[in-house]
């Protein structure tokens, strides 16, 4: 009988970092771990990099299969700027992708070098969330902070360095901060913004190895590592994602995806032109604000996140951490609409609309940026923490008029660095692996009139409330 063959991804998260060991010929799950992660609260979002290092190894053993993987990979949240001293340790704790204190250095750089040219190089216009916008940050209010850095790291970069030695990253997750493009890194941006490229990992080319696990790691040593990438860009590959099909996930942040073979620039910012981690494109939208959002007002309405009800016409913008699409980082949430006879669950309700409005409302964008009809009749896969939630499932369903397909299958971030790892000992595309394993199988919902009602109220709120949420001048 052939020796199984195990493969490790991991998941590091905003909230956690998870792993799961996989089995490379069926794709079962046969062992899963997760560890914590702090986030800060206040004015920033900030994590110390030490503790995904320490959720990393505790989450590989809580698998059962550490001492035996054939291969691992590290998927990790986008955009957060990670500074390491001459030593590798952490300079300050990381800057998040939800820290929007960066919001005037993205402004800064939408002005001076014009967003349609930004769009143009990098295939995106940065927002607070990019880690350009950070680094500029840093330099502008810690500059004796950032006069100690000698190398910048994105999370899943800093996590593959501690484990190989080897300062590498992948163009997916490049893509994602603001000064990478086609070419490679945009050195006319990073002089602007004040950055020495030579403090920047290397791009590696899709497929190849980042190296192998050096001696007294938390995992065997020699194990090959695939290069890893960012968490949306796992996902796709999680899914075996084929061009043109339509994603939404639902995590801390919300999501709209495709894969497509053209790098769209849209210089109103709603579409980033990211790469995904094969030779590809994955145009995106991300919304700031989705299920913790929602969650919250289940909170202080003291109601389950299931307990919703239909009517009203209460209007719920739940910008509780600023926004990003629309670009509004100096938002908070607001009520439009309240009644004497609005009742908890319709507000519930309308909170959900809330989040899930700004991500249909940028779908259209990103299928025509892949080639696909927004129209088409195409099911909207749903993935993330929110899928399984029936409250969620009724929102997407009624806001988007589409049929909405489920994956059965669970922790796609991880499971997609598992398919890359899975793809060095094949010789298989990492999307491949991914199809054989069936991971995108999944009960389909059949669609929904359209709540076209209800859409036209959010918008509308959304136009009248540019002088409370801070909209530029031209936007209210």
């Amino acid at each position: 009988m052939a020796e199984q063959r195990v493969v490790i991804g991991f998941d590091s998260s905003t909230q956690s970092t998870k792993a799961l060991a996989v089995d490379i010929d069926t794709g079962a799950v046969l062992g899963q771990g997760r560890a914590p992660h702090t986030v800060s609260t206040g004015a920033g979002r900030e994590s110390d990099p030490e503790q995904w290092w320490q959720a990393l190894g505790d989450a590989a053993a809580a698998t059962g299969w550490s001492d035996r993987a054939a291969a691992v990979s590290v998927a990790g949240q986008q955009h957060g700027l990670v500074t390491l001293d001459a030593s590798g340790a952490p300079v300050r704790p990381a800057l998040l992708w939800n820290d929007v204190r960066s919001a005037p250095q993205a402004a800064g750089l939408r002005a001076a070098i014009g967003a349609a040219e930004l769009a143009r190089r990098t295939g995106s216009v940065p927002t607070a969330a990019f880690t350009a916008a950070k680094w500029a940050w840093l330099r502008a209010v810690e500059p004796a902070a950032a006069d100690r850095v000698a190398a910048v790291r994105l999370p899943h970069d800093f996590l593959t360095e501690r484990l190989t030695g080897e300062a590498v990253t992948d163009r997916g997750d490049a893509s994602g901060t603001g000064w990478w493009g086609p070419d490679g890194y945009d050195l006319g941006l990073l002089d602007r913004i004040g950055l020495d490229p030579d403090l920047l990992p290397e791009v590696l080319e899709p497929g190849t190895r980042a190296g192998v696990v050096r001696p007294g790691m938390p995992l065997p040593e020699g194990v090959p590592v695939a290069t890893g990438t960012g968490d949306n860009m796992a996902a796709a590959l999680g899914l075996g994602l084929p061009h043109g099909q339509p994603v939404l996930s639902l995590g801390t942040s919300g999501t709209v995806y495709a894969v497509g073979r053209t790098r769209p620039a849209d210089p109103s910012g709603t579409v980033a032109g990211f790469a995904d981690a094969l030779g590809d494109w994955l145009p995106l939208a991300c919304t700031l604000n989705c299920t913790l959002a929602v969650d919250r007002f289940a909170a202080l309405l003291g109601r389950g996140r299931d307990e919703v009800e239909d009517g009203g016409s209460v209007v719920v913008l739940p910008y509780l951490d600023g926004e990003r699409t629309p670009d509004l980082p100096g938002a908070s949430g607001l009520v439009h609409g309240l009644r004497h006879d609005t009742t908890r669950g319709q507000l519930l309700q309308a909170a959900y609309d809330g989040a899930a409005h700004a991500l249909l409302a940028a779908l259209d964008g990103v299928l025509r940026a892949v080639g696909t009809d927004p129209a088409g009749e195409e099911p909207l896969l749903l993935i993330g923490g929110g899928a399984r939630g029936r409250a969620w499932q009724r929102t997407v369903l009624r806001l988007s008029g589409r049929a909405v397909q489920v994956p059965e299958t669970q922790d796609l971030v991880a499971l997609g660095a598992a398919a890359q790892a899975a793809a060095l000992l094949t010789g298989e595309p990492a999307d491949a692996v991914a199809r054989r394993w069936r991971t995108a199988h999944g009960p389909v919902l059949d669609p929904v009139a359209k709540d076209e009602e209800a859409l036209m109220r959010i918008g509308d709120t959304l136009r009248r409330a540019g002088d409370l949420q801070g909209a530029p001048a031209g936007e209210r």
